[in-house]
């Protein structure tokens, strides 16, 4: 079966980073700017960086309505820190009105900002992560985490008593940032996913 192309978001934050995970799992990684671009691709990648932003620029660029409409007919996206912000149902402390995060709702899910603390409170730890074999590098820089999540979604790793990766159907979003580290397990679930394929256990 020939590669899916997967977007990356690539509006602001560590969209190279997301790019290189993806190619190494198997994927044809493109960049994402554009409506023309977003609808072009199989899956998505919202990335880690500042979400307020990235929610200014997706409603400036005219991306906000289409790609709630895309993960609303069931366009597969993985989300990371910021991204999993937005592809809440919920955000707390969303940030100033008018420049606030706006969800995306492609999980069924409550998510809150900064839930970890500011970036002097950013750390690593090894978790676990259903589905894959061995626990899983963990970098939190400025994390969110779940506080609610619906019926439907599978919580796949917690850290602090929250969790921290969640899956609804082919949405998945971590709070951490698995691209910030060589292990490529994350991105090849969700590469998996859109190829159709049986969610084995992904060695480390």
């Amino acid at each position: 079966m020939s590669a899916p192309r997967i977007g990356v978001l690539a509006l602001q934050g560590d969209t190279r980073e997301h790019l290189a995970a993806l190619r190494e799992a198997g994927a044809d990684a493109v960049t994402v700017r554009r409506l023309v671009e977003l609808e072009s691709v199989d899956g998505l990648v919202i990335p880690g960086g500042e979400s307020t932003a990235m929610s200014h620029l997706l409603r400036e660029l005219d991306l906000l309505e289409p790609l709630r409409a895309l993960l609303a007919d069931g366009m597969p996206a993985y989300g990371s820190c910021a991204g999993m912000i937005l592809l809440a149902s919920e955000i707390l402390d969303a940030g100033v009105p008018g420049r606030e995060a706006l969800p995306l709702g492609g999980i069924d899910m409550t998510v809150r900002r900064n839930a970890f603390g500011r970036q002097v409170d950013s750390f690593e730890d090894d978790i676990a992560f259903s589905g894959l074999d061995s626990d899983i590098h963990a970098v939190f820089i400025r994390a969110p985490w779940v506080e609610r999540v619906g019926p439907s979604v599978e919580v796949l790793a917690t850290a602090a008593g929250h969790p921290v990766a969640v899956r609804q159907g082919k949405v998945l979003a971590t709070s951490f940032h698995p691209e910030m580290t060589g292990d490529r397990r994350v991105h090849a679930l969700f590469v998996a996913s859109l190829r159709g394929e049986d969610r084995e256990e992904q060695a480390g």
